[in-house]
Order: structure tokens, then C-alpha cells, then sequence
């Protein structure tokens, strides 16, 4: 059994890579730190040393670097059972106000890179009519909130990619699933003067996502929601 997952060394990405992992999966993991991707295969290679891991640094709003990502993993697996398009960026503002340039970099990193990742790797789903894709989407998908900005703007578009797909790959048995958290306790919350309770931690969103993809062959989770349990961080 073989998981891709993007942006898999901190956050909700690496509790992701860790739990596929732990349940014997093979691993590709990408992301743009080196060191990071170096230490977190070395950590992933002494907890689980009977799995693959494929790791190759890659910045996923490059459209070269991904594609260089999703050939080695082409050149490595013949089948591929998860792709989970977790990878992206938060910059808080206002889309009157913002700089030049931004929109662009939040839809490249936060969507074009989930668009053109499945783009090059679906089709080792489709040839065996089996897998199941994840997008790491936000509640800003549902709900426009102060300083969302572009990033809001990215992640309704992430769902709604999310549904098309979903649509698509249907005759192929490919399951599609949004995965839709709330504040999360992750690097992009660091300095926030908040205690920890006020947050989910990533293993609940990875715990959710490996209950949803061992439903049978018969049911599809098309979202999870999932929010802090007092409620949105505004």
C-alpha cells in the first residue's frame, strides 16, 4: 500500500504521514526544507523501519518541481491507494489592500499545486479503478472571515475542485474527500496568545482521515468537518 502526502514534515501533513505509516503503508513525502524532509524520513525510518519512504524536496507551486516529485514517485510505484493534497501557505489580509502578487502565490501553492499533483498521479488510480484522494481544505472554505484575504478565496476554490473531482472519478471507484479543520494547534498559529485546548491537534485530523478511507469499497465521506470544540478562531 503506497501514500503520497505534501508539506509532510510538521503540522497536520506529518500526523498524517505518521499514521499511514504506522499502519504499513509506504510513504512519498515532499516539502521545501531539506533538513526538515531529511529528519522527519530519518525519524519515519526508525519508527517504521519496514516501509518505503521516498522523499524529494519540492516547493508545490513550482509546477516543475511537482512534476519532478510525482516522476520519481511514478518511477518507484506502480499503484498508488492515497494522495493526500495537504501542502499550503496562510497570509492573512484583505483583497483591497493586499500586495501584488499574492492571490497568485496562495492559488499556486494552496490550489494549482492539489490540481496538478492529482493531475499526474490520478492516473495510477485509474488504471486499477482503486484510491482515494484527500484535499486539506479549511473551514475558510465554508465561511469568509476578517483578514482572509486571498487565502480564503484559494480554499474555496480547493473545495470546490474537491467536489468536481469527486464527480469525476466516480466511474473509476476513486473516492474523494475535503477535509475541512478548524484551528489546529500547527506552526501557522505560532506566537497566537491562546492556551492549547483552544485548538484541535493534528492527530484528530489525521485520525478522522484514516477513518474515513477504512469505510468499505461502498461508502464515501465526501467532507469532514471538523472544529475545535469551543467553537472557530477568529
Amino acid at each position: 500500500m503506497n501514500a503520497v502526502i505534501t508539506g509532510a514534515t510538521k503540522g497536520i501533513g506529518k500526523a498524517i504521514t505518521e499514521k499511514f505509516a504506522s499502519e504499513g503503508f509506504n510513504v512519498a513525502i515532499c516539502s521545501r526544507n531539506r533538513k526538515d524532509l531529511e529528519e522527519c524520513s530519518t525519524e519515519l525510518h526508525h519508527k517504521f523501519p519496514d516501509i518505503e519512504i521516498i522523499w524529494q524536496q519540492c516547493d508545490v507551486a513550482d509546477k516543475k518541481q511537482l512534476k519532478n516529485f510525482s516522476d520519481l514517485i511514478r518511477s518507484k510505484w506502480n499503484t498508488l491507494d492515497v494522495l493526500v493534497n495537504n501542502a499550503g501557505i496562510f497570509l492573512p489580509g484583505q483583497v483591497h489592500k493586499e500586495k501584488a502578487g499574492i492571490l497568485d502565490k496562495l492559488m499556486k501553492t494552496n490550489l494549482y499545486s492539489a490540481y496538478y499533483l492529482t493531475q499526474h498521479l490520478v492516473k495510477m488510480m485509474i488504471r486499477h479503478k482503486h484510491g482515494h484522494i484527500f484535499n486539506i481544505c479549511s473551514t475558510a472554505s465554508l465561511q469568509a472571515y476578517a483578514n482572509g484575504g486571498s487565502y480564503g478565496i484559494s480554499k474555496f476554490a480547493l473545495l470546490g475542485f474537491s467536489k468536481n473531482l469527486r464527480l469525476e472519478m466516480i466511474p473509476y471507484n476513486i473516492k474523494v474527500t475535503a477535509v475541512i479543520p478548524g484551528a489546529t494547534l500547527t506552526n501557522s498559529w505560532e506566537g497566537v496568545d491562546l492556551p492549547e485546548e483552544r485548538f484541535m491537534k493534528p492527530e484528530d485530523i489525521s485520525k478522522a482521515i484514516w477513518q474515513a478511507y477504512t469505510l468499505s469499497s461502498h461508502a464515501v465521506v465526501e467532507e469532514i468537518l471538523i472544529r475545535p470544540l469551543q467553537g472557530d478562531i477568529n
